[in-house]
């Protein structure tokens, strides 16, 4: 018997047609089924325009959720870890879930965008999750990722193409804040969000006005270096923010086979975003015991010598005069900007200290041969980029 499989066709973004045009490697992956690029032109220079000027990111493929109903606020302040009352409309919040372990399931942004309506964006796809977890809430929670199409704005001149655009009163809008605008007779929801520690927006509209958007953008963006951008350019910018990502620096715990592959908000660094003064949430119980007792593992970054980067390598530490195997990288990279080679891990408690110096075993292959290197690394509590635009308000003129 012959089998022939049907080979399934990727699906494309309402800004496929632009990004095609500047191509030149061909080299696509697939973003939750969407076609996505990992580069355009050369990964460095894209990277270059995100610190220097500004990179554009098709963020279209990103998994969206509308959740509204009268019980939304205590539906979503139910499932994740943070206290949502204190977001108000027009704001954004960074938040994780959990599962009854006080694992986590996944983390993304939160956008209230009005009084009891809300978008959820994530990594995954959750929404059998999302629905067994509203039984007993009034809401409606809806996918909305065919529906929305979005472009990451980031760098140091975004702000000013934001204003060529037209978009009066783009000045006042602080970090993590949302507003709206008219553009072409549909609504564009610009939020001060991304995922590279830098100046930055995220542009949001309907698929039909995409392409216009995208030209007009790219019109205001002419003389401030405006320039379509890939995954691989994104992913070194997250790396100096110090920002981790799913999959690659925690596993999703529904994505898990064996015990103790998952981790908690604790065990990432991320206990800012759990507040035991709500009465309840999903993993409260775990998270309190977790709280009580320890956690396991501990989310570091690292500062390193040399200039080899450190991916896929073991962390080591002394103990008793002895060298251990402390844990492992998940994300390391030469950073051009901070002239650094930096890493993100997890390791074993109580090791990984900040202000601790560890070894991080390297390995890499110069014309046929191994060579195994033991470089020493010291763990730093700061983002390796934090420039003070991120924050300013209003940004500065570049």
């Amino acid at each position: 018997m012959t089998i022939h499989e049907v080979p399934q066709k990727r699906l494309t973004t309402p800004f496929y047609p632009r990004l095609t045009e500047l191509d030149r490697l061909n080299n696509w992956h697939s973003w939750k089924g969407y076609t996505s690029t990992d580069a355009l032109y050369d990964p460095e220079l894209e990277y270059f325009a995100i610190r220097n000027s500004t990179g554009v990111f098709d963020l279209s493929p990103m998994t969206k959720y509308r959740i509204t109903g009268p019980d939304s606020l205590d539906y979503i302040n139910r499932l994740v870890t943070r206290d949502m009352n204190k977001i108000k409309p027009g704001r954004v919040a960074y938040a994780v879930w959990c599962n009854d372990q006080g694992q986590i399931i996944d983390d993304g942004t939160i956008f209230h965008l009005r009084e009891g309506e809300y978008r959820l964006c994530s990594q995954e796809r959750h929404l059998p999750w999302l629905v067994s977890a509203a039984i007993g809430f009034d809401v409606s929670i809806v996918e909305e990722t065919a529906e929305v199409a979005g472009l990451a704005v980031q760098g140091p001149t975004s702000f000013s193409i934001l204003r060529t655009l037209g978009l009066s009163g783009i000045e006042e809008l602080k970090p993590f804040g949302l507003t709206h605008f008219d553009f072409e007779g549909s609504e564009l929801m610009v939020s001060r969000t991304g995922f590279t520690g830098d100046l930055g927006y995220e542009l949001w509209i309907e698929p039909a006005k995409a392409l216009a958007l995208w030209d007009a953008l790219f019109e205001a963006g002419k003389l401030y270096g405006i320039t379509a951008i890939g995954t691989h350019a994104l992913e070194m910018a997250r790396i100096e923010a110090g920002y981790i990502a799913a999959v690659t620096d925690f596993l999703p715990a529904e994505l898990t086979v064996r015990s103790g592959r998952s981790r908690s908000p604790f065990e990432l660094g991320l206990d800012w975003l759990v507040d035991f003064k709500k009465p309840t949430f999903n993993g409260r119980r775990a998270l309190a015991e977790e709280k009580r007792r320890g956690s396991n593992w501990r989310l570091v970054k690292l500062d390193i010598d040399g200039n080899k980067p450190a991916n896929h390598s073991y962390i080591y530490t002394k103990k008793n005069g002895k060298r251990i195997q402390a844990g492992f990288t998940t994300s390391a990279m030469w950073s051009p900007v901070c002239k650094q080679n930096i890493a993100i891990g997890t390791v074993n408690t109580p090791y990984g200290n900040v202000g601790d110096t560890m070894q991080v075993e390297i390995y890499y292959q110069r014309e046929m041969l191994w060579t195994r290197v033991m470089a020493d690394a010291v763990v730093v509590d700061k983002p390796f980029w934090d420039p003070a635009r991120r924050r300013a308000t209003p940004p500065g003129n570049y």
